[in-house]
Parts: C-alpha cells; structure tokens; sequence
C-alpha cells in the first residue's frame, strides 16, 4: 500500500459536515497489535456539538467518558456503544466545541486476514461496515481516545476525492434525538 499523507490538522479544525463529506474516500491505517489494517472511508456522521442533541457533547454535558470529545481537532474520541462496541470518532472545529465524526464504514484494504480473526469472520462481507465492527476488525480500543491522530497508532490518510454524484446525503441512523439531520454522507457505487 501506498504511503499518503495524514491529513493535516487544518482538514480537521473545519466544521464536522465539511470534514464528515470531505473525509469519504480517505484511508484509515491501523498499526494496532503489531499487524497493518486498512480501509477506505465509505460512510461517515457529522456531530455538531453543543447545539446537537444527538451529540455526547450536547448542552456542554462533560464526564469523564466524553471529555476527549472537547479535545483538540484531530483528536481521537473513541466510546463504547450499548456496552459493547467501541465507536471511532475525529473530533473536530476548534477545541470546546464537542465536535466529531463517527467512522461508520470502510472499504477494507489490507490486512483483510487480520481483520476476519479479529472478526471472528471468514468472509470479507460485511468485515467494516457499522462502526463497531470497523472498529473492531481495525483493533481499536478506548486506548486510542483522546491521543492526536497524526501521532497514534490509527491514522487517517489523504485519499481519492469522491465526486458529489457519488454522495448520498441522509439522516444519521441508530441515534434517537436529532435523527432525521441530514448529517450522514455515504459513497454510492
């Protein structure tokens, strides 16, 4: 696999709309467990923060669960989701906003053995699509909440830009407040 440019901070210090249509077609690289896992960026949701009720940082609620929410931009903010799946989010727009994309699905790219063990799957189908399957198959774990993406283990990469025609814009899905914002951008194929 090529080696691309992480993004920079810049990408990422931007509102989470932009940066949850704009991180499509990326690549995320897993150095996790000695083993190299890779995905493109296929689906993605935006969460505005204060202001978003679907957000863990909404009404400026802190505890010590979502506190790397309010990191820096390029941050990792990692949660486990019904106590079970960890769920891998950029924050994102300046530091306090409580900003972040959720990783919802990738196109797996490399290391697919790896990510089947890690899957306790024997077919690629369905490896990293949801969020807490990707995470799994990438081997995240709350280890990672918090620490810069451009200096962790889990970085994301700049990748092929994905044309408007090839967008779909929906509501975010598996939330129950604020679900019908259209904050949720998939690659169509």
């Amino acid at each position: 696999m090529a080696r691309a440019p992480v993004l920079p901070l810049r990408f990422l210090a931007r509102p989470a709309q932009v940066v949850a249509r704009d991180l499509l077609g990326a690549v995320v690289v897993s150095r996790l467990g000695r083993a190299l896992t890779a995905g493109r960026i296929v689906e993605t949701e935006a969460y505005l923060g204060l202001e978003d009720p679907a957000s863990h940082a909404y009404a400026g609620r802190r505890h010590a669960g979502n506190e790397c929410i309010y990191g820096p931009p390029g941050s990792w903010y990692v949660y486990r989701s019904y106590g079970i799946h960890w769920c891998m989010n950029l924050v994102c727009a300046p530091r306090g906003a409580g900003a972040a994309v959720l990783i919802r699905a990738l196109e797996p790219l490399d290391g697919l053995a790896t990510m089947r063990r890690r899957r306790l799957l024997d077919v690629t189908a369905r490896l990293t699509n949801g969020p807490g399957n990707l995470a799994r198959a990438l081997g995240v774990t709350r280890a990672l909440d918090g620490l810069p993406m451009g200096a962790s283990p889990v970085q994301v990469l700049k990748g092929d830009t994905v044309p408007d025609n090839r967008i779909d814009v929906t509501p975010r899905i598996g939330i129950s407040r604020a679900a019908d914002w259209p904050l949720r951008f998939v690659v169509t194929q």
